[in-house]
């Protein structure tokens, strides 16, 4: 699941509206929703995510918070560290590597870690 499939199912569960009721609302299939709520399809095109926004009603923070976190919800990610310093390469194959194994509390802290602002900039 994606971050950005974690937050469509939790705002469709909230409201008692099924996957069926929504993609008939959106003009989608069924199938497509329930893909994108899986993480098996990338992340939404501008135009539905607006419609989903409409749809929910969501303003200001919510709406970007729904946007952002379909930024976020790529679920084949391409890292490409060509021309970068050998530890950034390295790190990135390790992360590719041992994702799938981290558990709960680790990725708690590799995403705070990735959250915080750069340093320096």
């Amino acid at each position: 699941m994606t971050p950005f499939g974690e937050k469509l199912r939790a705002l469709r569960e909230a409201r008692g509206i099924n996957q069926a009721e929504l993609a008939a609302a959106l003009d989608v299939s069924p199938a497509y929703l329930s893909a994108l709520e899986h993480g098996k399809r990338g992340a939404p095109s501008w135009a539905f995510l607006q419609k989903i926004i409409q749809y929910f009603g969501l303003i200001w923070d919510d709406a970007e918070q729904l946007q952002d976190l379909a930024h976020l919800s790529k679920p084949k990610v391409t890292i490409d560290t060509a021309g970068m310093d050998a530890r950034a390469t390295r790190a990135a194959n390790l992360l590719a590597r041992r994702i799938g194994r981290l558990n709960d509390r680790e990725l708690d802290q590799l995403l705070a870690f990735l959250s915080e602002q750069p340093r320096g900039k």
